[in-house]
This record gives structure tokens, sequence and C-alpha cells, in this order.
């Protein structure tokens, strides 16, 4: 017979009270069970020493006859130091779905269009400086002729035309 040790729930609605049963694997969660070596009331605050109480002699028994604790109780037996649990690793878990992947893909294009066009606005500015140092047409090295002389002249006189 296949032995697990898993939670049994009670409480109402709303309002959950667990017991760590040992019992047979085709049992119903809720249904008959061989043993009871535990409760666990998740409503209590983590740092709580009520929260989890186990029998830890009883559940040394089980899982030396070889009771295969569920996911949550392999915790709480891990936190009370009875059996190791082996950490696990899904990489795939953690990785963006495809959507979310399109998404990011759009953002790093807008956000390297934003780029460039910020270098591009900050080379422009950089160029009007060096563009303006060149010597302007009407300046004192050459003689203004035509509109540039009335443009550029400053008399007291108005210009004709």
């Amino acid at each position: 017979m296949a032995v697990a040790i898993r939670l049994s729930r009670g409480g109402s609605k709303k309002r959950p009270y667990y017991r760590v049963v040992v019992s047979d694997t085709r049992s119903p969660r809720d249904g008959k069970y061989l043993e009871q070596i535990g409760t666990y009331n998740p409503l209590l605050p983590k740092d709580s020493a009520e929260r989890v109480k186990l029998n830890e002699d009883r559940a040394r028994h089980w899982l030396s006859v070889g009771a295969q604790p569920t996911d949550r109780v392999a915790r709480f037996l891990d936190a009370a130091g009875i059996k190791e649990r082996a950490a696990r690793n899904n990489p795939k878990k953690a990785e963006p779905g495809e959507k979310a992947k399109e998404r990011a893909e759009e953002r790093a294009a807008k956000a390297a269009e934003a780029e460039e066009a910020a270098k591009a606005a900050a080379a422009a500015p950089a160029e009007e400086p060096t563009s303006s140092q060149e010597p302007a047409e009407g300046s004192a090295g050459e003689p203004a002729t035509g509109d540039d002389a009335a443009v550029g002249a400053s008399t007291d006189e108005p210009a004709e035309g």
C-alpha cells in the first residue's frame, strides 16, 4: 500500500485549517487516514509557533517506512529539520511568454530609435557652432555689395528703396 503524508482540509469557508495526516494515496483528500501527525493553520502569522505543529517522532517513523510527503508537507518537514528537501529548479517557469517577448522587443526597438534621435539632436547643435565660426557674408574681411550692403550697413540714413 502506497502511503503519503499530506494535508487534510478542515475549517469553514474562507477559514482553512489543515491536519497533517498519513493516509493511503488512494483515499480522498479529506477522507479516511491512518494517523494524524500534526496541524497547519495558515491564518496565523508566519513566525507563530502555533502555525505548524508536527509530532516529529511519528513523522520520522512514517518516513522510515516509506511514506512520501507532498510538496507542502515536505517544506514543513524541512523547516522542522526532519527531512532535507531538494531545491527545485524550473528555468522555463521564469521565462516570459511569446507575447511578453514581442512586447519587450518592441520596447527595445523604440528605445533604440529614441536613443538615435537623441544622438542626432545632440549632434545637430554641436555642428551649428562650428558653422557660425566661419566668416559671414558682409563681414569686415569682404566688401559688402548689393542688398547685403543695405542690410549689413548700419548708418543713420534710411536705405533707398
